[in-house]
């Protein structure tokens, strides 16, 4: 399944992701690409489940002529742990790029289920590359 294979991806990426605490953020460096930034959100748990999650955001920045950095693409992910089994699962919650702004859940009662899908897709593939590209934490 999809979700789980962005969960897999992403923690090959960013191996200490659970040590990130909120508000903190790394850069993953790869040779002749841009610089990836992953920015902990926010961590909690599911009220029902009872299922711990992290809500990360990935970005690439570039300098727009003016001198603002700018986000593009920016990503809001949710990472569900599930401690029993030693698994988990993400998926895409939002998306941003130069051309507009996308999310997934516009509330809590809705869903858009083709852009679900796109969005998914979209950063499975993204994570791939990112790892085909070698990206690596940068150690200062």
């Amino acid at each position: 399944m999809i979700y789980e294979t962005i969960y897999k991806r992403l923690y090959r990426l960013v191996p200490h992701l659970d040590e990130i605490e909120v508000g903190n953020a790394v850069t993953l460096k790869a040779s002749g690409f841009m610089d990836l930034h992953v920015d902990v959100l926010s961590k909690g748990e599911t009220p029902h489940a009872g299922i711990t999650f992290t809500r990360i955001a990935l970005s690439h920045y570039y300098r727009h002529p003016s001198g603002d950095m700018i986000a593009d693409p920016d990503m809001e992910i949710k990472v569900y742990h599930d401690s029993k089994q030693r698994a988990g699962m993400a998926e895409a919650l939002t998306y941003q790029d130069s051309f507009g702004y996308q999310e997934v859940y516009p509330d809590e009662n809705h869903v858009r289920p083709r852009l679900k899908k796109d969005l998914n897709s979209f950063l499975s593939q993204w994570l791939k590359n990112l790892l085909q590209q070698g990206h690596r934490l940068e150690v200062e």
